[in-house]
């Protein structure tokens, strides 16, 4: 059985760019619909989900930032940029709202393809997050994550504090269960930046977590390292939204 094609939406208020990446990604494979704007963006989206959304930075009304900020409130939908500036400056901020990628405009069509091949590869078969700004409670592995108050709570009751970067390094974890994550894509998730060869902040912060867990570091069973590639939560998460704001 021939399995059915990736959906993209492309939110775009160039016109040119808009029929050129339809074609494009059409004649490769992909169910493609194009919108100019945020409101025809979630029009579309409550007509059918993507699996991928490419969005601009510069739209009428909410800008691609608002527009990502909110898309990823709501479901884990991978979105890539795109933006006419290409400063740094808005690939972090980008980032830090949630993108999954960033390209600045002019770009090859084939740029995009092979990234947004990449991303579909890493997020095909991981379990859909609950939307982030609607859970109260995360359980797993006997612990349970109290988002409101930044707290653990054992199985026996014992409530452990959290630091604001522990909490940060938790919640990335917790929305992405047993999926490995190399150090650049926890800076990513985190900062909004990639790591370089030199930085170790990860695996720091990844040992305090533990601490916390108390996961033995020498044989941890919840947050695991892979060697030569990453961390993973190694566990079954259940989100709970009873009692959410």
């Amino acid at each position: 059985m021939t399995a059915d094609p990736e959906r993209v939406l492309i939110v775009d208020d160039d016109e040119e760019i808009r029929d050129l990446l339809r074609r494009y990604l059409t004649e490769h494979g992909y169910r493609v619909r194009a919108v100019a704007d945020g409101g025809s963006m979630w029009d579309a989206l409550r007509e059918e989900p993507s699996d991928i959304i490419v969005l601009d930075l510069m739209l009428p009304g909410d800008d691609g930032l608002t527009l990502c900020r909110n898309v990823r409130a709501r479901t884990d939908t991978p979105v890539i940029m795109l933006t006419a500036r290409g400063e740094e400056t808005d690939r972090i901020v980008g980032l830090e709202m949630g993108a999954d990628d960033y390209l600045p405009k002019p770009f090859n069509p084939r740029e995009l393809l092979a990234r947004m091949k990449v991303i579909l590869r890493r997020t095909q078969g991981v379990p859909r997050q609950a939307p982030a700004a609607h859970v109260r409670f995360i359980s797993f592995a006997g612990w349970q994550l109290d988002t409101s108050q930044r707290q653990l709570v054992s199985a026996t009751g014992l409530i452990v504090s959290l630091s604001g970067a522990e909490y940060r390094l938790l919640r990335v974890l917790l929305d992405y269960p047993n999926r490995v994550l190399n150090r650049d894509r926890l800076m990513d998730l985190l900062h909004g930046r990639q790591g370089d060869a030199f930085d170790r902040s990860i695996d720091v912060q990844v040992s305090r977590l533990r601490q916390r867990l108390g996961d033995d570091a020498r044989e941890p069973v919840i947050i695991k390292t892979v060697r030569s590639e990453g961390y993973v939560l190694a566990a079954t998460v259940n989100y709970d939204t009873e009692g959410a704001e």
